[in-house]
Parts: C-alpha cells; sequence; structure tokens
C-alpha cells in the first residue's frame, strides 16, 4: 500500500477506519489481514501502556475497569447531558471546572483522568499509523453534531499529530461516495443509524454538485441503545439493579458483550440465545453462578427496538419538511451505518419513503471513502465535484429576557455569514457580554450554551445611542467565530467560539506537545508490552509441544530448551527491550527441533495413518491444478496463504481466522464443515514454516 499525506477517516463510535484516493478512486485502509475495521475501544494497563483497537477490545471482559468504549458519545457534553447514559457508562465520568469557569469532562480509568478528546485521539492515532503516518485529514461526524462536538473533534484530531483540513457530515461524505458513479440529477436521503448517534440528510445531486437540503438527527440514538435494551432484559430477569451495577464495570461489560451477539446474531437468524457467562468472573460468588440462558425472537427484539426506530423515521420526517419535500419525491434511499444491517431496520426505512434502501455499499466503510473524496478535492485541485453543506443547528445570541435571537438559521448552506445590529440597555454602559447560544428553542435555558465573550471600551452615552453590530461567520467545518463593533467609537472584539465545557487552545497544544515529547517511551512501552505477550505465548506453545514430543529430543536439545526457557522468564520479569528481543531469538532457536518434531507429526496424522499401506493415496497432499486445493493440502495452502499475508506470525492467528483465510484462497474446493482441529494445526505450522524462513523466530 501506498503511504498517503492526505487521508479521509470515519471516526466511529464503536469502530474507526481511514480511506484515501489512488488513481482516482478512493480506497480504504486495511492491515495485514484485510481488515479494515478498528474497534473505538482503548486499554490501558498498570505499567502505563496501552492498547487500541482489537487487541483492547479482546481485554473488555478480562479488564473492563481498564478498558473504554462509545467515547464518540462522551465528545463535547457536560455531566448533565449525560444523565440518562451514566448507570451502563462502567466507568466514573466527572466534570472538573477550570478556573476561568469551563467545565471539562473527565473520565477515571485506574485513579488516572483522561478528556474525551484525548481518548478519541488514542483512536485516531491508531488509525493514522495503519494508514501510513498520514499528516493531513478530513474528519467526519453526525450531521447533527453541535459546535462544541465539531470543535472536540478537531481538537482530537491535532492531539493526534493531525491537520484536519475539514470536518464533514457523514451522511454528507456518504452521498459523496455514492455518487461518484452517479452523474445524472436527484435527490438523495441518507439513512444513517451507527453505533451511537443518527442523521438524516436530504441531498440534491446534479453534474458533481452535491448540495445538502437538510438534515436533522439524534446524538444518543444508534447501536448502543439497542445492546442497552437487551442488556435491561437480562438483568431483570436475573434480579439485577443496573443502577446498582453501575460501580460494577465487570457486570456491565459481561451484559454488553452478551447484548451485542444476540443483536448481531438476529440480522441472520430468527432467534437467538442470549448468554450471560460469569464463571471466569473475578468474584467468587458471581463465578459460582450458573449461566444465565435466554432466547430472544427476532420479533421480541424488533418490539424492543421499535419505539427506537419511531424516533429515527421522525427525524427523517423532519428533514424532509425542512427540504419541501416528500417521501415519494426521495429518488433514492442510501444506508449507512453498521446497524442498518438489523433487518428490522431496512424493512421500515423501506415502508418510510415507498422504495428498496440502497445496499449496494458496504455500510461501515462508506463514510470513510466520501471523507477521503472530500480530502482528495481539498489537496489535489479536484474542480469536478463540489460539496455545499449545511448548519445543523441555529446559531444566536441572549437578548434582554433571556431570549435567544437566531443569526443563522439551521440548514442554511455553508460558508454562512450574518450581521444583526444591537445596543445597550442603559445609560452609560460601557460594556456588553455576548452570549452564544445554538438550537431551536426560543429561550436560551432551553438552547445549548457554547460560549461568551465580552466588548469594552464603549463611549459612555445614553441607552440605545451605541450601535454594536454582531458578526456571526460558519466556515466549511461548521466552525463557529462570532465578532462585534461598536460603529460610533469603532471599538471590536473577535473570538471563535470556545465552547464553555471543551479544552482551550493551549491546552490542546499540551497535550499535542505531551504526545510529541513522549513519543519515543510511548513506542518503547508498546513494544515491550508486544514482546512480553509474545514471550508468554512462545513459553506456553513449547511447554505444550514438550507434553508431546520431549522424549524424541536428545538431552543437549532439552538442556538448551530449559535454559533458554530460564532467561526469557527473566527477560519477561525485566523492562530491557533488547533484552528481551534477544531472549526470544535465542530461544526460538533452542526450540527450532522441537517445532520440527511438532510439525512432523501433526502432518503425519492428518495425511491419514502411520504406516505406507495405510495411507490414502487421496488425502497425501498431492493434487493437480485442475483438482485444486483440498483442506488435506496443508504445505500447498500454508504457502499460498503466506504469500498473500506474509507479514503476519501465523502462530497470532486463531483457528476461526484460519478457517475464514482457507475458505477465501483462490483455488480452495473443501467444503466448510471438512476441516478440524488437526488438519487447521497442520495448515497453521505449515504456513509457520514459510513465515519463519523469511522471517526468523521473531
Amino acid at each position: 500500500m501506498m503511504n498517503p499525506s492526505v487521508v479521509g477517516i470515519d471516526l466511529g463510535t464503536t469502530f474507526s477506519l481511514a480511506a484515501y484516493v489512488e488513481n482516482g478512486r478512493p480506497v480504504v485502509v486495511r492491515d495485514a489481514a484485510g481488515v479494515a475495521l478498528v474497534p473505538s475501544c482503548i486499554s490501558f494497563h498498570d505499567d502505563g501502556s496501552v492498547l487500541v483497537g482489537s487487541a483492547a477490545k479482546e481485554r473488555a471482559l478480562s479488564d473492563p475497569e481498564h478498558t473504554i468504549f462509545s467515547v464518540k458519545r462522551l465528545m463535547g457534553r457536560t455531566l448533565a447531558d449525560l444523565k440518562k447514559e451514566l448507570e451502563l457508562i462502567p466507568h466514573q465520568i466527572v466534570e472538573r471546572e477550570t478556573a476561568d469557569g469551563r467545565k471539562v469532562l473527565h473520565v477515571d480509568i485506574g485513579g488516572r483522568e483522561y478528556t474525551p478528546e484525548e481518548l478519541s485521539a488514542l483512536i485516531l492515532k491508531e488509525v493514522r499509523k495503519r494508514a501510513g503516518n498520514p499528516t493531513k485529514a478530513v474528519i467526519t461526524v453526525p450531521a447533527y453534531f453541535d459546535d462544541s462536538q465539531r470543535q472536540a473533534t478537531r481538537d482530537a484530531g491535532r492531539i493526534a499529530g493531525l491537520d484536519v483540513l475539514r470536518i464533514v457530515n457523514e451522511p454528507t461524505a456518504a452521498a459523496l461516495a455514492y455518487g461518484l458513479d452517479r452523474r445524472g440529477a436527484g435527490t438523495i436521503a441518507v439513512y444513517d443509524l451507527g453505533g451511537g448517534t443518527f442523521d438524516c440528510s436530504v441531498l440534491s445531486l446534479a453534474e458533481g454538485v452535491f448540495k445538502v437540503l437538510a438534515t436533522n438527527g439524534d446524538t444518543y440514538l444508534g447501536g448502543d441503545d439497542f445492546d442497552r435494551l437487551l442488556m435491561q432484559v437480562a438483568a431483570k430477569e436475573m434480579g439485577l439493579d443496573l443502577q446498582g451495577a453501575e460501580k460494577d464495570p465487570e457486570l456491565l461489560q459481561h451484559l454488553r458483550d452478551a447484548a451485542e451477539k444476540t443483536k448481531i446474531a438476529l440480522s441472520a437468524n430468527d432467534a437467538a440465545e442470549l448468554v450471560v457467562d460469569l464463571s471466569a468472573s473475578k468474584n467468587v460468588n458471581r463465578a459460582s453462578l450458573a449461566p444465565f440462558r435466554r432466547t430472544i425472537t427476532r420479533t421480541e427484539f424488533e418490539e424492543l427496538i421499535r419505539p427506537l426506530i419511531d424516533r429515527s423515521l421522525d427525524r427523517c420526517k423532519a428533514a424532509l419538511r425542512d427540504s419541501h419535500l416528500t417521501p415519494a419525491q426521495i429518488d433514492e434511499v442510501v444506508l449507512v451505518g453498521g446497524s442498518t444491517r438489523i433487518p428490522f431496520v431496512r424493512k421500515r426505512v423501506g415502508e418510510f419513503f415507498g422504495k428498496t434502501p440502497h445496499t449496494g455499499l458496504n455500510p461501515d466503510e462508506v463514510v470513510a471513502l466520501g471523507a477521503a473524496v472530500q480530502a482528495d478535492i481539498l489537496t489535489s485541485g479536484r474542480r469536478d465535484m463540489l460539496l455545499l453543506d449545511v448548519v445543523p443547528l441555529s446559531l444566536g445570541i441572549e437578548t434582554l429576557g433571556g431570549v435567544v435571537d437566531k443569526l443563522i438559521h439551521r440548514n442554511a448552506t455553508v460558508p454562512a455569514r450574518a450581521t444583526t445590529r444591537y445596543t445597550t440597555g442603559a445609560d452609560n454602559q460601557t460594556a456588553i457580554l455576548v452570549n452564544i447560544y445554538q438550537g431551536e428553542r426560543e429561550l436560551t435555558k432551553d438552547c445549548r450554551f457554547l460560549g461568551t465573550f465580552k466588548l469594552s471600551g464603549i463611549p459612555p452615552m445614553p441607552a440605545q445611542f451605541a450601535q454594536v453590530d454582531v458578526t456571526f461567520i460558519v466556515d466549511h467545518n461548521g466552525i463557529l467565530t462570532v465578532s462585534a463593533k461598536e460603529q460610533r467609537s469603532g471599538t471590536q472584539a473577535q473570538v471563535t467560539v470556545q465552547a464553555a465545557h471543551g479544552l482551550t487552545t493551549e491546552e490542546v497544544d499540551r497535550l499535542v506537545n505531551e504526545s510529541i515529547e513522549n513519543a519515543q517511551d510511548d513506542f518503547t512501552t508498546r513494544r515491550l508490552i508486544e514482546l512480553r505477550n509474545k514471550a508468554e505465548n512462545d513459553l506456553r506453545h513449547t511447554q505444550k509441544a514438550l507434553a508431546q514430543a520431549a522424549d524424541r529430543l536428545t538431552p543437549d536439545q532439552r538442556a538448551a530448551i530449559a535454559s533458554a526457557s530460564e532467561t526469557l522468564r527473566s527477560a519477561i520479569a525485566g523492562s530491557e527491550l533488547n533484552v528481551l528481543q534477544r531472549s526470544i531469538d535465542e530461544f526460538g532457536a533452542a526450540t527450532n527441533p522441537l517445532a520440527t518434531l511438532v510439525m512432523n507429526e501433526v502432518l503425519r496424522q492428518s495425511l491419514g495413518g502411520t504406516e505406507a499401506d495405510k495411507l490414502d493415496p487421496n488425502n497425501l497432499g498431492v493434487r493437480s491444478l485442475e483438482k485444486g486445493m483440498t483442506w488435506t493440502d496443508a504445505r500447498e495452502i500454508g504457502e499460498a496463504l503466506f504469500d498473500q499475508f506474509d507479514t503476519i506470525n501465523p502462530l497470532s492467528v486463531r483457528f476461526t481466522d484460519l478457517h475464514k483465510h482457507v475458505m477465501n484462497l483462490e483455488g480452495f474446493t473443501g467444503k466448510p464443515n471438512e476441516s478440524n482441529e488437526k488438519l487447521l494445526e497442520a495448515i497453521q505450522m505449515a504456513w509457520y514454516e514459510e513465515w519463519k524462513d523469511e522471517y526468523g523466530d521473531e
């Protein structure tokens, strides 16, 4: 893969990913195994190291106190905003007030506090690393994200070391990707239901111009909410009080994991079993309990989520109303977000719009692809496409009596600018305070407070003589700048709105500098953890192999393994990266004769017998190209897997993933149910031999 200098990033609630444009087409960034999605999950170790992505998600059940997910739902929020969420968040959420009166949200993980921006930056760093460390990015956000949430996302990008070129609405990005192959005119509705947020945007497409007509949404509606409904069913029948379980991260994580698996299974089956197994719990009393089992039918699940789907369709109605369109006037409906895989969602959306939704695009990848297109437009000078987005919520200032005077109304095309003249309310008033709000209600108490600034130096004059022009400017990113000027004296002031509960520019700069200063230490710590995990895994494999074949080793070989094992255990306990790497290399060399014995034995058993006259000639692994590979062709399959995934250590691949990789090989003709653990182990060892010849025992 090339190393792009600019990418599009979909920073999602459940998964995140990146894409870039190559030869005029957007391409999703994938790892060596072909996986595009990075779980938006972070796990912290006691030694200060951090895991992000799949490795972090795997620790969610075993170490829930130090593993966090769905960070996106915390971005730009206050503690009051999260009132309904707190009971199901397994971490303590606190709000710290700064000296200048701002309220900053923090998440307590293992005794250390992190802002949502810092946590999101860790996810962005992982996505950025997978893409080859580009320096510039377009990052997507839900269309209904307000100014605070957009600013928080931009700050997270900066902390991650990215120059954020543009903040783009997710449905708009999806429409960009969809419209690449559709140059005719038409009206598109994008129904975007992800892990934590929902948006509906209506766009017109004509000759490469994408114009957003209206957008509406709910930043507290997504797949996480479906999971919570299933969690509540299980908790009620188990006699658990979820509010009382707030301080029990392990229990909440087991419930969440079971609910998510059940939800996914119900997309393909008419019924699924919801299983909460606490046998591995650290709590002895809880571990002794029998697993909770409850069959959930698809019909029951659909009734549970029906009110949430109704809420989403109400948002669609609002977007259509603002667009002055009816469902019948929509030419195409595009589904975006992993939660749109649920059959009931597709059915209800199809019924609402009166047409079958377009499902030709991968709902998990389409937003990143569109972001990559926008990134390419911004950096390459490409002019055959134009994106015109909108302001999701109205913006205004507080006037006398707590009334919001709206300067820029929702669904105004960005960039947007508006100026209104105000005056003083008292004689000899020399300053005015501009309080900035966002929302659709008429009173400040019902809208979201974004920030404030003061215009001082107004000459003393009678009330209503001063002429103060207040100007709002919303840029392409949806970020607001406010300025005020008193016309008689020329006194003026300007501010880029910094939310009353966000990070200041100085705080963001400090976090950026800290990440640069600690980059080498962070890398060393991470590498040390990875090598320790590999070393412990190698020791476990060796103990298992010794139990099978130790009697066939020479005394010198057994002594060499014992000595290398002791040295490796000592290196694991230490903190010297070079010593640990050297010990792993020496251990690999010492155990090589053992690995060869085990592999030969596995191959011999998998080929049908121990004596020549008992071997099945059809199962010897000898094949013609016309016949194709089958499960017993371990050597050929191992070579083919190495050719396709040459940088992956085969010993780190789970058998379930290995089975999928083999089934996807070109020329493989075996059936899924013909494999078994012995055959997969033979294939894994054959693949490992190829990998070891290239890379050694890393």
